[in-house]
């Protein structure tokens, strides 16, 4: 130990300057290393390093004996949270060789890191973390760590660990505070249970890492770390350690992707690389939107709006319509001017509401005074905003939009269709439809590592009327290589979920996903109510309806949701199967506004038929990306809820529009579950109404109001 902490002291001070941050890096790319672990770290040992909020990340490594695949999320600055996917491939899948073949273990965790003291002149970045927490426990450990930028190129770090980083061992010092840190204990079971009284106890180990940004080389790094892992307790096969420092060269490609070859155990050679992208601020991947054109010839238009109403309805029709909202309705009074209007373009209301505004004033004329919008999303009023003319053209001279905030009124609404003079002449039905690729994907098992296929989507929304559609999506297969996938579910519940297998190999060529037909409606400002019938997802079809009570003004919601269904033949067409249930939950909402952090519980029974509790909690992001996890706790037990012992996982939605010019309410998400188990298990309908329902949020229409005169 002493050895190694001299080491360590020299190399720190090599360079003398202490102050400095991770901030004043000034080559090419000043971003952490993803370890070998797939978090942020070293070469084995973590950092107290993070990435800005709002960004996601997916690192790959081949260290032998493990294969692993991590995706990294950063919430806030403060919080690294990651999934771990692991081929140890030098142990079978189980303890049976026949169930086994020469498939090897595979193992899933979740990790987590919460900086504890962000780094100032005279003292370090902090960190705490747990590894592994909730999953077999095969790599648990947790560490608290500390990280020192020196004269803008040397980062330095040294930290304490527990569990499988205690390789370097000493005594506990938590022992000082309570026994209960003495022995560490292992929980035998289902895996996926969090035992806490193992957390920091056991005895603990030292480690430390060097990292050198080598000056004009463009994102060239090399490290040195004393390891602190512990290869007698890591592995079921005890892995050889022929030296206790690991050497590692990682280069930045760009901004966003780097590779990393590094040294370790003293024995073997291991490589990978990491992709991240910032998805937190306003447009942060693509800055240049289009900007809403200006009304050729907007003086002559407004001469001719001015000769009658109907002419002044007629051109708000066109003019809108060339911006791609959909006029409504509209309406005259003396000199104010009403429209209601729909789009499906911008996911920021008060970026919508502008630009119809924008319109408004270059073709209306000059009797009108005083401006009232609305929007509409299936016949369902999400808010109405109102401004005299006057204080929309000042600010918008100078582009203020907070002192606009005092002139703009912005209230809950609802559409009533008898008190408008005009309604354009609607044909009925519309019919929208896209074509997208589909990837669909079974993990791990004795079959086999990975199972998939590709298919083609057909997506269609048909509009009988304002309030009444009919989604659809249609898949047809045009490769797979899923003909080995033979496990069967080992389930003791209602097989709701784990007859995934059947339905995977079964609707390999054409299937439908859903065919679900929807109407809305809103009985008052604050409550709104969708009913559904049809095929909701590739499992249940049935009838139900969801109700909905959302203040415009408020933090809070409650929605009750109930649905009959039975569950769908195999090959995903319209045939069934005998087993049919009714399940329902009662749904409390919460908006946190300062960290704009969405709180669901969702209480009721599922779909096998268990009752009890789902919590959910995500949070958005000013770009629209949302990264959010749930846990559900049920009537099962762990036992009956099987591998995993209780249902839980994490999801993040893309809007798509970051990556073009154009806006588009279109987004890309991605979930996960560690293990497909039928415990906890809900209905998975199309359009759920907190959803349909966004724009109504005054919360939402503020925040999002420095896009008014985008």
């Amino acid at each position: 130990m002493r050895k190694s902490l001299l080491v360590f002291c020299n190399i720190t001070l090599l360079s003398f300057n202490l102050y400095s941050s991770i901030n004043d890096y000034i080559y090419h790319n000043k971003y952490p290393t993803f370890s070998n672990y797939g978090t942020l770290g070293y070469i084995q040992n973590p950092s107290a390093r993070f990435y800005q909020e709002g960004t996601l990340a997916f690192s790959w490594t081949h260290y032998d004996p493990y294969l692993r695949g991590s995706i990294i999320a950063y919430p806030f600055d403060w919080l690294e949270a990651s999934y771990q996917y692991t081929d140890v491939n030098n142990v079978l899948y189980s303890e049976i060789d026949s169930f086994s073949g020469s498939q090897s273990y595979k193992d899933k965790s979740f990790d987590f890191k919460v900086r504890l003291l962000k780094e100032r002149a005279y003292y370090p970045e902090i960190a705490l973390g747990v590894r592994d927490l909730g999953g077999t426990g095969l790599f648990a450990s947790e560490f608290l760590v500390a990280n020192k930028l020196i004269n803008n190129n040397l980062d330095v770090s040294i930290g304490i660990g527990w569990g499988n980083l205690n390789g370097n061992s000493f005594k506990n010092p938590l022992t000082y505070i309570s026994d209960r840190f003495l022995i560490r204990e292992y929980s035998e079971g289902e895996g996926g249970e969090i035992s806490l009284d193992s957390l920091f106890s056991g005895s603990a180990g030292y480690f430390w890492s060097v990292e050198y940004h080598v000056p004009n080389k463009k994102g060239l790094k090399l490290l040195i770390e004393h390891d602190g892992t512990n290869y007698a307790t890591e592995n079921e096969v005890p892995l050889i350690q022929d030296s206790e420092f690991n050497f590692g060269i990682v280069k930045n490609i760009s901004e966003k992707f780097s590779v990393k070859l590094f040294h370790s155990r003293g024995n073997t050679l291991n490589f990978g690389f990491s992709y991240h992208l910032g998805l937190g601020k306003k447009n942060p991947q693509n800055k240049k939107k289009l900007k809403q054109p200006d009304t050729e010839n907007s003086r002559a238009v407004r001469n001719v709006t001015a000769r009658s109403d109907d002419l002044l309805y007629r051109g708000t029709l066109k003019y809108l319509r060339d911006n791609g909202i959909a006029l409504q309705q509209a309406t005259r009074d003396g000199n104010s001017l009403e429209v209601v209007y729909s789009q499906s373009s911008y996911i920021e209301p008060a970026l919508s509401a502008g630009r119809v505004m924008k319109v408004l004033n270059e073709i209306a004329p000059d009797s009108i005074t005083h401006f009232n919008v609305a929007e509409v999303n299936g016949g369902l009023g999400m808010f109405s905003a109102s401004i005299n003319r006057d204080d929309y053209q000042r600010y918008k001279n100078f582009n203020k939009t907070s002192p606009l905030q005092n002139e703009l009124k912005v209230e809950p609404f609802q559409l009533e269709e008898e008190s408008y003079e005009f309604t354009p002449v609607t044909d009925y039905p519309f019919i929208f439809n896209t074509l997208s690729p589909e990837l669909r994907s079974q993990l791990g098992g004795p079959d086999g590592f990975f199972f998939g296929d590709f298919k083609i989507n057909f997506s269609s929304e048909i509009l009988f009327k304002r309030n009444l559609s009919l989604t659809s999506v249609l898949s047809y297969g045009l490769y797979d290589n899923m003909d080995p996938l033979q496990l069967a579910s080992d389930s003791i519940l209602p097989r709701v979920r784990t007859d995934i297998v059947q339905y995977l190999r079964q609707s390999r060529e054409f299937s439908i996903t859903r065919m679900q037909l929807n109407y809305y409606g809103q009985p008052s400002k604050s409550l709104y109510y969708k009913f559904s019938a049809g095929l909701f997802e590739s499992m249940f079809g049935g009838v139900g309806m969801e109700l909905l009570y959302r203040p415009f003004n408020k933090d809070y919601g409650l929605g009750f949701e109930v649905w009959d269904v039975k569950q769908r033949d195999y090959d995903q067409l319209f045939d069934f199967r005998d087993y049919r249930t009714l399940t329902g939950h009662l749904t409390l909402y919460y908006h946190e506004p300062s960290t704009n952090i969405l709180f669901k519980i969702k209480g009721g029974k599922y779909l096998a038929k268990d009752s009890g509790f789902t919590f959910d909690f995500s949070r958005v992001f000013r770009s629209g990306l949302r990264i959010g996890a749930f846990f559900s706790l049920t009537d099962i037990s762990a036992e009956e809820f099987g591998e995993g012992s209780f249902d839980k996982g994490f999801y993040f939605w893309i809007p798509v529009h970051l990556f073009s010019e154009n806006y588009s309410k279109r987004t890309w998400g991605w979930g996960l579950r560690p293990l497909t188990r039928d415990g906890a298990a809900s209905i998975i309908h199309g359009h759920p109404m907190w959803g349909v329902t966004d724009g109504a949020s005054d919360h939402l229409f503020r925040w999002g109001m420095d896009a008014f005169y985008d």
